[in-house]
């Protein structure tokens, strides 16, 4: 099957059509291969044979970027207007925070961009090429780099090499190539080198073609000479992932290249240019949502504290530092480092331990919200090999004697036919079989052929006689068998049961003829005995059925997106312990493209997937709100990776997918997958809990400040005294990015939502504000009624300590997963300890050499007593409404 995608795309290099003549002719070439120094002169002209990669930025454009996030833009904003008001102190905290944010974000970017390439470097290979030396007509075999390819050079392939560019077959013995990475398709597909009289012939696509190979598959079976037709950015591997290609082939051949860049349209519906465009990804949504939300109030509160304080109490422009300081506190001005500290370190843990590269850090933050992951069956669930299921007999009852029969066929067949490797079947049965066919004499074998889909091996039977195994596709064997209707029919329908329940099927036949010295041919193949049927099922990947059932359990939905058959899918879930009805199965190949989205949600299997379905799939699940992960491995995943909210791939796999993927992984496991979506929700519920505590304990600050700020005959709190309390809180908080969350908070998908988080810190400021106001109270009362107070120092120095006070208790009480909703019930860490720091500076500092400076003095004792009590209060109103709030809100 060639996919949908493959088909779309004729406008790439046109390939060569005509006689094996023709095209050598065409290449300026011939069957001898280059010359040296026609090579050298073609490698010059046409450039090396690699996809063009994007460029590593470079330090100071990686800090630029991380200006653009919303939030480090205002704080930056922020304190250039604070140094206009000469509020020195709060710039120079301000600006520094920026600079700290920009400098961890690009140092976790830039490491990763050092890994990505070095594992380009891991996969240059080289290719076994025919090259004439100087003064030398016949051409000698050697390995140079596929780097160093060009039109027109003469290569051979055998198993196992990798398609080094893209190829005309000149000759092919045994030909099957794997091109997964192109179409999806996990069978290995059959290539003759047939001579071809048009300029385009066949149907299904390019890669349907017998006569031609791209880069980026590779042979399975067989070996073959072929000519390079395209190189570099000309190939449609380059034309797939979206490179443009300039010029010309070194033979004339116009070069095409569609742009496929994330994030932007790409042309067509095919690999080339399948509709890929994302959206906002789930940390856009998440912490930019609460940046614009946090930027309104910011943007409102200096204008209302300059208005109030000149309406009410005749201040005006003096009140400015002020008005700057308060919109600064309600400002978490830890956020940009806090979110780039916490995804650092587990993008950095994840490297160390698991080998996993994070490539952009939002990414681990996306990793974190995954709640449905995509996967291909082939080399995820399944390895790319088969094992034997069972073997039956003409009646269809388990017969070892027909096993052991197609493993004598195999044994000889590979000892005979010379070929360099068994073909995957042949291993399966070599495998299921132990020692079998060294008891029995090998005489010939006629090897197998794509066309008649057949292979036999003859040994010696009886005395004066010789054995026909004859192994190979269903149809082909029963054709010829001496069969009755009713036998025919009644083998075909226990073959059609089999291939139902998605299994691969090889039939065996035998025949005795008399012993002969002369060969074998295929005419042979004739008036069989049919012995049985060989099952085979796709092996399990060793660790794929643990790795499903803990991403179920915590939370992610697991989505099989296939170009199989959809009874191999079906059959795979079921060798893995997963429960799939038939109404989650859903078969692309019979839905027309406009429904298939809207089936995305009830589908768990969808099978004949093109690249162009997977794509359309994953951008279906993303408007549905869904965080997507896609996991892809080949240039026709390139899409579905760039549609996704996260593109994951496995190191080995081509540039392609790995350059448009977010993450990468060190195997292609689904346990590694486990591991990063774990650190992601480690780090987003170390945000969430910087979040809930900082803009609640802020807003509630505000709040009671714009008040005070109203009825006092003085500004509430010194915008010195402002600044000393956010450095103090701040530094508190970044104990935050080391913290360990509860076990409860890591086993659901952790998503920063905007509204959510509004609701959270309105009801829980509004409850400090409630608090700070009762401070206020109290103070007033204690100093004979706000119009008498006498006392600024030591109101100011009251609220600065039962602010801290209060911020170190909200540090404890409302951090993320708690186990009966209060924190106070789990173990210190190091949150704890950053919180009783900070209490301990709250009653220190006014008492210090620093008070003075900032306008604070030592409380007389009965004000602590005052604090206390309203402190207390507090702690018993905040415990049950966080529990309530544990219980029955979905919160941040």
């Amino acid at each position: 099957m060639a996919s949908e995608l493959a088909a779309a795309d004729t406008a790439a290099v046109p390939p060569p059509g005509g006689t094996t003549l023709q095209v050598l002719r065409d290449l300026d070439s011939g069957p001898r291969g280059l010359t040296d120094a026609e090579a050298e002169n073609r490698l010059a002209a046409a450039g090396e044979n690699t996809v063009p990669e994007l460029r590593t930025a470079s330090w100071p454009l990686l800090c630029v970027r991380a200006l653009r996030d919303p939030f480090t833009a205002v704080l930056l904003c922020l304190g250039l207007v604070s140094t206009l008001v000469s509020s020195w102190g709060t710039a120079a905290v301000i600006l520094g925070l920026v600079a700290v944010s920009c400098v961890l974000r690009a140092s976790g970017e830039h490491r990763a961009d050092r890994s990505m390439a070095a594992l380009r470097e891991l996969v240059a290979g080289t290719a076994t090429v025919l090259r004439r030396p100087p003064g030398e007509d016949r051409p000698r075999a050697r390995e140079v780099p596929v780097a160093e390819l060009v039109p027109g050079d003469v290569i051979r392939l055998g198993p196992g090499d990798l398609v080094p560019a893209d190829v005309r077959l000149l000759r092919a013995r045994g030909l099957t190539v794997r091109q997964a990475a192109l179409t999806g398709e996990s069978a290995p597909v059959a290539k003759t080198a047939v001579e071809v009289p048009g300029q385009r012939t066949g149907t299904g696509g390019p890669f349907a073609w017998p006569h031609l190979c791209f880069q980026g598959s590779g042979v399975a079976t067989g070996t073959a000479t072929a000519v390079v037709v395209a190189t570099g950015a000309r190939t449609r591997f380059a034309s797939a992932q979206g490179t443009p290609a300039q010029g010309t082939t070194a033979h004339g051949t116009p070069a095409h290249g569609t742009a496929a860049v994330r994030g932007t349209p790409v042309h067509g519906g095919s690999a080339h240019g399948a509709a890929a465009v994302r959206g906002p990804s789930a940390f856009d949504r998440s912490v930019h949502g609460i940046s614009w939300v946090l930027i309104r109030f910011m943007l409102l509160t200096p204008p209302l504290v300059l208005m109030a304080n000149a309406a009410l109490r005749g201040r005006g422009l003096e009140t400015l530092p002020f008005a700057v300081a308060v919109a600064v506190g309600l400002t978490p001005e830890m956020l940009p480092v806090i979110v780039t500290t916490c995804l650092a370190r587990g993008a950095r843990l994840l490297a160390r331990a698991h080998g996993v590269i994070v490539k952009g850090l939002p990414a681990l933050h996306d990793l974190g919200a995954v709640d449905v992951l995509c996967v291909d069956k082939t080399g995820t669930l399944t390895q790319d090999r088969p094992v034997v299921a069972h073997a039956l007999d003409a009646d269809g009852r388990e017969d070892p004697e027909v096993l052991r029969r197609a493993a004598v066929g195999a044994w000889w067949t590979l000892q005979l036919a010379e070929l360099p490797a068994p073909d995957a079947l042949d291993a399966a049965l070599l495998e299921a079989a132990g020692t079998a066919g060294e008891e029995h004499d090998g005489i010939a074998a006629v090897p197998f052929d794509p066309v008649r889909r057949l292979s036999t091996a003859v040994v010696a039977g009886r005395p004066g006689t010789h054995v026909l195994l004859v192994r190979g596709a269903v149809e082909d064997v029963l054709d010829r068998c001496v069969l009755t209707p009713a036998e025919r029919d009644r083998v075909s329908a226990l073959a059609g049961r089999e291939a139902a329940d998605g299994l691969r099927l090889i039939a065996l036949a035998t025949a005795e003829r008399p012993a002969r010295p002369r060969g074998y041919t295929a005419a042979d193949e004739r008036g069989l005995t049919f012995r049985g049927l060989v099952a085979f099922r796709d092996a399990l990947a060793p660790t794929a059925a643990e790795a499903l059932r803990r991403l179920t359990d915590a939370g992610v939905t697991v989505k099989i997106l296939t170009g199989d058959h959809p009874g191999t899918a079906l059959r795979a879930c079921r060798d893995l312990g997963l429960r799939v009805a038939p109404a989650q199965v859903v078969d692309a190949g019979r839905v027309p493209a406009g429904e298939l989205g809207a089936q995305a949600a009830r589908a768990t299997v969808v099978s004949r997937c093109t690249p162009h379905d997977k794509a359309r799939l994953v951008a279906a699940l993303r408007a549905a709100g869904h965080t997507v992960g896609f996991l892809g491995d080949g240039v026709n995943d390139v899409p579905a990776l760039r549609a996704a909210d996260v593109g994951i791939a496995p190191r080995t796999v081509c540039d392609a997918a790995r350059e448009s993927a977010d993450v990468v992984l060190a195997d292609k496991d689904l346990t590694a997958i486990g591991h990063a979506v774990t650190a992601g929700r480690h780090a987003s519920a170390n945000i969430a809990s910087y979040l809930r505590v900082t803009l609640s304990s802020n807003l509630g600050n505000v709040i009671a400040m714009l008040a005070a700020g109203l009825l006092l005959p003085f500004l509430p709190m010194l915008p010195a005294q402002v600044l000393a309390q956010n450095l103090c809180f701040d530094a508190a908080q970044a104990a935050f990015a080391h913290d360990r969350p509860d076990p409860s908070a890591l086993r659901r998908p952790t998503v920063l939502r905007p509204r959510a988080f509004l609701r959270f810190i309105t009801g829980f400021g509004a409850l400090n504000a409630v608090a700070d106001l009762a401070t206020f109270a109290v103070l007033g009362a204690a100093l004979r009624g706000p119009d008498a107070l006498n006392d600024e120092a030591v109101f100011h120095t009251a609220w600065f300590t039962e602010n801290l006070l209060t911020q170190a208790l909200v540090m404890v009480l409302l951090r993320t997963g708690r186990r009966g909703g209060i924190g106070m019930t789990r173990s210190i860490g190091p949150v704890g300890r950053a919180a009783a720091v900070l209490a301990v500076a709250a009653l220190l500092l006014p008492a210090c050499p620093l008070g003075p400076p900032l306008g604070l003095t030592a409380l007389p004792p009965p004000y602590y007593l005052m604090l206390a009590a309203v402190l207390s209060l507090y702690a018993l109103a905040l415990a049950p409404a966080v529990a309530r709030h544990e219980r029955g809100a979905a919160g941040p």
